[in-house]
């Protein structure tokens, strides 16, 4: 049974134009594949309404969540207006989407009572805008012929009860899957689901977090044993950098999982690995497409990288860190101060970007978000208080503004000369490079440099490296 699971983000379904646009790629991909399963987010910026509304009522406010539920229902009452010809069709729709937005106010007024949102009121509000826009989707694509239906993924993805950062039970969810979805496949049905969203055991609504509806799309992909993973967004696949930076930044064709795992990590705006994970596991590849140019292949993210030796696929970026180190003639050979300095940035909860240490163990640097510096700071001086009296340390300082620039692709592993090439090209510009890290896979190099340097560094390894200029 050769199964295609895809799915649209906000951008992609954001307007009635957007959904338009994605019930025709639907419609040609019907008549490709087998069986074809839809997955689709909220429309742009309805999710992060529904969550203002219920945060500021939690803060007393009577006005504001009001206003959104007004907002909200002239939003949608237009777009079905523009999507469906049919009254009858529309006032049934309208119907449905009503009910939905009375939930929410219903949810803010009582949130509003109590005086708190919790995480898991967060989530069954938060889940308002996927169901309502599934129903739109599948009106769409009944309209143009097609047997589409709206499915909760509520009834398919069984979660643990981490209200916002829900994790899935795949085998659980996978039983679900087979029970609601194969039934609909066999019968010619397109199921619509919703993205973001699942449920507990008990059916408690909860929610994926980052990347959700990339999550939902992987997680029904590895349960249906999908042929693949397409996730359409609005932009032609994932790029060379950032195009906001460089005007020729191009698509990659073939990404393994390993390089896309490493884009994520260091500022790449690509699907997260957390999400794609239950594809990795299962092997199933995974396409990045844009509604808007669907005739442009985009990128493949496959098991195995397509590479040659030396080849740097991309160049990202981190912007907004502070580069922390720890220095001291007294540390030389001592055991546990990088236990004890990393255990003092943990108990801060904040997150190392790159860590750095000089071989002779006079020093130890590390690259954390700047917001964060201060805390951290503070707590490896409390954590050291005793070195710090008798000079075995003899500072903590934080540089300020610098970026981390990363060069990944898998055909630097075991490559000579990449670093000297990277060097070579800043050196051409005048780019101090203030560290760097190779991660242990070998698929990247990170270089950290001033803020004011960064943009200037992006364009020169990319025409010197990717480009070959």
């Amino acid at each position: 049974m050769r199964t295609l699971v895809m799915k649209f983000g906000g951008t992609s379904v954001g307007s009635a134009e957007a959904v338009a646009q994605a019930a025709m790629i639907v419609q040609a991909q019907a008549q490709a594949w087998e069986h074809l399963v839809v997955i689709v987010s909220a429309m742009r910026g309805v999710t992060d309404a529904l969550i203002q509304g219920a945060r500021t009522a939690a803060s007393g406010d009577e006005q504001t969540y009001p206003a959104l539920v007004t907002d909200l229902r002239v939003r949608h009452t237009l777009a079905v207006a523009e999507l469906l010809s049919d009254a009858e069709d529309r006032a049934a729709l309208l119907k449905t989407l009503d009910a939905y937005l009375d939930e929410f106010a219903t949810f803010c007024r009582s949130v509003q009572v109590l005086g708190e949102v919790t995480p898991r009121a967060l989530d069954a509000i938060s889940s308002l805008g996927e169901r309502m826009n599934a129903r739109i989707v599948a009106a769409r694509l009944r309209q143009m012929g097609l047997r589409g239906e709206a499915v909760d993924a509520t009834e398919l993805i069984v979660t643990d009860r981490h209200f916002q950062q829900a994790v899935p039970l795949l085998d659980a969810t996978r039983a679900r899957v087979e029970a609601r979805l194969l039934p609909l496949l066999a019968d010619g049905v397109i199921p619509v689901v919703t993205g973001f969203i699942g449920a507990t055991a008990d059916g408690i609504t909860t929610t994926l977090g980052r990347g959700g509806s990339d999550y939902s799309a992987a997680i029904l992909g590895a349960a249906l044993d999908a042929a693949e993973v397409w996730t359409w967004t609005d932009v032609d696949g994932v790029l060379t950098t950032d195009p906001r930076i460089v005007a020729d930044a191009r698509v990659i064709p073939v990404l393994s999982y390993s390089e896309v795992a490493e884009l994520a990590y260091f500022g790449a705006k690509v699907l997260h690995p957390k999400t794609i994970s239950p594809v990795i596991e299962r092997g199933i590849p995974v396409w990045v497409k844009n509604t808007f140019n669907p005739t442009c292949p985009g990128t493949r993210i496959a098991h195995e990288p397509e590479s040659t030796p030396g080849t740097v696929k991309a160049i990202s970026a981190i912007h907004g860190l502070s580069m922390v180190n720890v220095e001291g003639r007294g540390m030389m050979g001592v055991p546990g101060i990088a236990a004890r300095t990393f255990a003092a940035v943990a108990s801060q909860g904040a997150s190392v970007l790159m860590i750095s240490q000089a071989s002779s163990e006079q020093s130890i640097c590390f690259v954390i978000p700047t917001e964060t510096v201060p805390d951290v700071i503070a707590a490896i001086e409390a954590e050291m208080a005793l070195e710090l009296a008798r000079r075995d340390i003899d500072r903590v300082w934080a540089m300020e503004d610098v970026v981390i620039v990363t060069a990944v692709g898998a055909g630097m592993r075991g490559t000579p000369g990449v670093a000297a090439r990277l060097f070579g090209a800043l050196a051409q510009q005048e780019i101090n490079v203030i560290a760097i890290a190779q991660g242990s896979s070998e698929c990247s190099v990170s270089l950290v440099v001033a803020a004011a340097q960064a943009t200037e560094a992006v364009r020169q390894l990319h025409a010197e490296v990717i480009n070959g200029r």
